[in-house]
């Protein structure tokens, strides 16, 4: 069931003695996640009741219902929303040898997992801005790209967290000299979007910019033509390829410590690491399945090719969040 958040009410979830029901609080929004929840309720029985809205009303929603939310677990994407809920103290500790043996260590915490990764690449005019140029992260600071480098808010969480993977690799001053070097670089304030900074490379309003992946197949696998020629003039960069790898983010969940069916919360989360689950979790939004053993079949992401991921654990992503955005701020980076 599937309700919008400004209208779901509480008693929806009237909670049962024999918890044949799931209250899943959700800030996915994609339509493979509609198989993925059936296919859950066709293998236990468990019905899934889904609130979906944006990550800050459905924290600030399962604060303000405290110990009386219905809420058993709390999806969204990036590192960097997770760990609120983690520094909320909304998240329970959950011990699942499954869950532990099929999610790698540095994808999950003790009380979140990660489900789906997706990485942040560079996106450069292939006209403009040669190959060789932008190959690691650091070169987003160098002069060599003044006035064409275009960007996102730098308080937006994508960027705090690889910002975080930035201050966890090289320290907090070498990081602040990277911030201040790509802001001497913009070739306008950050504004829109990641799909915006690709169109803005792509029609030369600058050279270069950052992207999720998931935002670079999208356009890959646009039926608008003028979107597919679009592509034609981008190129991507898998950075720090000779170094630390390509920065990764994810997609997780987790239970939630008023969770009244906690049973199925847990059989829940082991479900969603299930290959199968691990298939419709990620292809929902072009995204890695995040069990070795799951396949996913995207043209989009195969045709970017084979990269070296960052293994830096999530935790770290969350323990420096707070520092990025002060060196964001202090760097200018608005």
């Amino acid at each position: 069931m599937k309700l919008p958040l400004a209208v779901a009410t509480l008693t929806l979830f009237a909670c049962t003695a024999q918890a044949a029901e799931l209250n899943l609080y959700s800030a996915r929004h994609y339509q493979t996640d509609e198989a993925l929840y059936s296919n859950f309720t066709k293998q236990t029985g468990i019905k899934i009741n889904r609130i979906e809205g944006k990550e800050d009303e459905l924290l600030e929603r399962i604060r303000n219902e405290g110990a009386n939310s219905p809420a058993d677990i709390f999806i969204t994407v990036d590192a960097a929303r997770l760990a609120k809920a983690h520094e909320l103290g909304l998240f329970a500790p959950v011990a699942s040898p499954k869950l532990e043996s099929r999610i790698p260590s540095h994808l999950r915490t003790e009380d979140w997992f990660s489900f789906s990764t997706r990485a942040r690449v560079i996106v450069y005019n292939k006209a403009t801005i040669k190959a060789e140029d932008v190959q690691n992260y650091a070169d987003l600071a160098n002069p060599k790209l003044k006035g064409k480098l275009c960007s996102r808010s730098g308080s937006h969480p994508y960027n705090l967290s690889l910002m975080s993977s930035v201050i966890a690799h090289l320290g907090e001053a070498k990081a602040e000299e990277w911030a201040r070097g790509m802001v001497a670089n913009f070739t306008r304030a950050p504004k829109g979007g990641d799909t915006d900074q690709i169109k803005a490379v792509a029609a030369g309003e600058c050279g270069v910019a950052v992207s999720n992946t998931y935002y670079v197949a999208r356009l890959l696998r646009s039926t608008k033509p003028e979107e597919l020629k679009a592509m034609e003039k981008v190129g991507i960069a898998w950075p720090n390829q000779k170094t630390s790898g390509t920065h990764i983010n994810v997609s997780g969940g987790g239970m939630l410590k008023t969770a009244p069916n906690k049973a199925a919360a847990i059989q829940f989360l082991e479900y969603l690491a299930s290959d199968e689950a691990q298939a419709y979790f990620a292809d929902g939004n072009n995204e890695w399945p995040v069990v070795s053993s799951a396949r996913v079949a995207n043209p989009a992401l195969d045709a970017l090719g084979k990269f070296k991921a960052d293994p830096l654990p999530v935790k770290n992503l969350a323990m420096y969040q707070a520092k990025a955005q002060i060196i964001y701020d202090r760097a200018g980076y608005k």
